[in-house]
């Protein structure tokens, strides 16, 4: 018999500036989360250029946080992960629809991302939140045979 790991209840959960203090956190999450995670480095620069970084904070522990960067009249997402412990309870659609609301505040008019090909679950959240495939970016991501996987590109009108 195996044991599933327990999910702590959340009773609210509000978003947060990313900050250089909240760092070691949001590594730890980005850490479980994938394969290929994005380093201090990759995080600090972010926040260092004026990045749009917010994260979900629930009971002082981080459940997902999003990164992304404003164009002349788009947003390029940057990252946006979930906690494992917390995927599949539609945080990451709560995060997308903030990032939407923030954009159309900042007068943009477009939504940009990439997305692994085979990151199937991530490709579905945004076709549901309307997001287009509009692209694929050839060997953009490494991959866990030290060679290059593709990426979608998608885009979501404003």
């Amino acid at each position: 018999m195996s044991a599933n790991p327990i999910v702590p209840a959340i009773q609210e959960a509000s978003f947060e500036a990313m900050t250089l203090e909240w760092l070691p956190a949001v590594l730890e999450v980005e850490l479980a989360a994938y394969a290929h995670p994005w380093s201090h480095v990759n995080f600090a620069d972010a926040l260092k250029s004026g990045y749009q970084a917010q994260m979900l904070v629930a009971d002082g522990r981080v459940i997902g946080y999003f990164v992304a960067m404003k164009g002349v009249d788009e947003v390029h997402l940057l990252n946006i992960t979930v906690a494992p412990l917390y995927q599949g309870q539609g945080w990451a659609r709560i995060m997308l629809d903030a990032l939407a609301l923030w954009s159309r505040g900042q007068g943009m008019q477009w939504l940009w991302l990439e997305a692994r090909v085979s990151n199937q679950r991530a490709l579905q959240v945004y076709l549901a939140h309307g997001y287009q495939r509009v692209g694929l970016r050839k060997k953009y991501y490494p991959d866990a045979h030290g060679t290059r996987e593709d990426a979608i590109v998608m885009s979501l009108k404003l």
